[in-house]
């Protein structure tokens, strides 16, 4: 995928543009969790059976999922900001259709219209890397990613307050006005970036990727009532294995390709990813678990009686940690690195979930349980943006971040099938009503310790990034720390500056980097100064083109070792007049 990118700022960023965007993320978690506090009446209110009701929460996260890297290549081409606003406009008419039905069929078709706001998490992160200074940005980044579990715990006693005290169609409407009002900020807030990719849509990558997913979820959560080995259970496994294989070929094989796999190949990119997938899987456990288990009554022998309001008050600490974490998270990274604080927080993680397995005996354990996953989680989650920009070239970081947050969307939507149907599977029937167990519970919580123990392994695996602490100091004259981000940013890479034939610089010149194959590896407009910064995937020879209007174009062969270093490289326009 070829794209055109700024290492710096390109648009003018406003005082409330990071609150804004986070807002926006905080807005898709509410739509996400909103049904939480009600989920245990589900098969009631629609009239159906316990794992048909589970696809209200799954097809949202289904969708969500095959939407991130779809909205995410979408801004790319047209917009961040306007894919930004659309993407939240889905959502309401989702939430709207949602409102006004008690059917199954069309709550589930609202609630995936909803789903399609996921992308705004991989939209907030790309607009905040166009336009913010560096020395701002890693805890910008470390909120909008943390915000869609601020936004879920916050959402939980609110939704409790509503569905305790009105009709729960209620939480759809109070959705839909949390959506218009992110959309008007939006619009006030926030300006378009003016970085854009070049190419078409992968429309027909877009199509296997979203047939590639259903497949694979679907038998997940239904393999429970197909049977785990029978003939359709089976046969869709490996109909989404054979889909996603001929998806991955093609995408290798295209010009414009939806994700690019090649970076995704990067053991930094690849071992982020799939611990992703595990962090995703943790945190959507403990929000299923904890509000059913204070809210079942005291009479089952293990339920903690507790109405849906003091429930969602004792679980929104989950979502108040995490906000709290993104400053912590900041600094430790400074100081530590990316890879640290993702372990560190996979550490807190295990630790919450092993000891909720002794905790569940009294509303105030939940309360502990809440803070400490919250606590690990928010490291977790903020790491992740930090460890996929590090490990990618600048002119990929908005494709590798969205396909980032499509693996946590996998992690939480795996979480939703399997913990809805293990708590199905062992809930006891009483008076034709399911009750969750006990055992459904731990049984969950070993899941998620399980699954984070997949992730701290894969975290181990990668590769360590330096902590911006202990990075060379580079100094140069004039705009200091600008140039030194810059340096920084360019330590694997070329730099330099783009001069005129008198030797004056040339500032928003284009300056593009070819590989050997003569694909685009990356792009980047000159600073005022002339200055320009370019990392390089891979070691070998490259050819830097520059153009600007006013001058001639300029090619100028280059090679880099590969290794951690940066590689001068002036660059001096002819004076004839061309147009660029």
């Amino acid at each position: 995928m070829t794209q055109t990118t700024n290492d710096q700022p390109t648009g003018r960023a406003t005082g409330p543009l990071v609150p804004v965007l986070a807002f926006a993320g905080i807005v898709v978690a509410v739509m996400q969790t909103l049904l939480v506090p009600v989920i245990k009446d589900l098969p009631q209110l629609l009239s159906t059976t316990p794992s048909n009701a589970t696809w209200v929460l799954t097809s949202t996260l289904l969708s969500g999922a095959v939407a991130t890297p779809i909205m995410g290549r979408l801004g790319d081409l047209y917009g961040k900001r306007r894919m930004l606003i659309s993407s939240l406009a889905v959502m309401v008419i989702g939430a709207l259709v949602s409102a006004v039905t008690s059917d199954l069929i069309p709550m589930i078709v609202g609630r995936t219209l909803q789903g399609f706001a996921m992308g705004a998490i991989p939209l907030g992160i790309g607009l905040m890397r166009d336009m913010l200074p560096r020395e701002k940005l890693g805890s910008a980044m470390a909120l909008m990613s943390s915000s869609i579990g601020v936004g879920g715990g916050l959402a939980l006693p609110a939704a409790a307050l509503v569905a305790q005290n009105a009709d729960w169609h209620a939480l759809y409407y109070g959705a839909a006005g949390l959506g218009v009002l992110s959309i008007a900020l939006t619009l006030l807030v926030v300006p378009e970036s003016k970085v854009r990719a070049e190419g078409t849509f992968d429309l027909l990558g877009a199509l296997g990727l979203s047939a590639g997913l259903v497949l694979f979820l679907l038998p997940i959560t239904k393999g429970s009532d197909w049977g785990w080995t029978s003939g359709l259970t089976l046969g869709m496994f490996a109909a989404s294995a054979a889909v996603l294989l001929l998806w991955g070929v093609y995408e290798l094989r295209t010009k414009a390709p939806l994700v690019d796999l090649r970076t995704t190949a990067r053991p930094a990119v690849l071992f982020t990813n799939l611990a992703s997938i595990m962090v995703g899987v943790s945190f959507y456990v403990v929000s299923l678990v904890l509000p059913q288990l204070l809210q079942l009554p005291k009479e089952t022998g293990y339920g903690l009686g507790q109405s849906m309001v003091v429930a969602g008050l004792l679980v929104a600490p989950l979502g108040l940690t995490m906000m709290f974490t993104a400053p912590v998270y900041a600094r430790l990274s400074a100081k530590y690195g990316p890879k640290t604080t993702l372990i560190l927080g996979m550490l807190i993680i295990a630790i919450g979930y092993g000891a909720g397995l002794g905790l569940m005996s009294a509303p105030w354990q939940s309360l502990v349980i809440s803070v400490v996953l919250g606590a690990g989680i928010g490291l977790a989650y903020s790491s992740l943006p930090a460890l996929i920009v590090g490990a990618v070239p600048a002119s990929e970081t908005g494709a590798a971040n969205g396909l980032n947050t499509l693996m946590r969307s996998i992690g939480t939507s795996v979480s939703s099938a399997v913990i809805g149907m293990v708590l199905a599977n062992t809930a006891n029937d009483v008076g034709g009503v399911a009750i969750p167990t006990m055992h459904g519970f731990r049984v969950s919580f070993l899941i998620a310790t399980a699954a984070v123990a997949v992730g701290l392994l894969l975290a181990l695996f990668l590769p360590k990034q330096r902590p911006a602490s202990a990075r060379p100091q580079l100094r140069a004259a004039g705009e200091e720390d600008a140039n030194l981000e810059r340096a920084e940013q360019a330590l694997r890479g070329f730099r330099g500056r783009v001069l005129d034939a008198e030797g004056t610089p040339v500032a928003r010149a284009k300056v593009t980097l070819i590989d050997r194959r003569g694909r685009q590896a990356g792009a980047t407009l000159s600073e005022d100064d002339g200055s320009y910064a370019l990392t390089v995937p891979t070691q070998g020879a490259y050819v830097l083109a520059a153009r600007a209007e006013g001058h001639g174009p300029l090619a100028s062969s280059a090679t880099h070792a590969g290794d951690e270093s940066a590689v001068d490289v002036d660059l001096a326009l002819p004076g004839a007049s061309v147009t660029a």
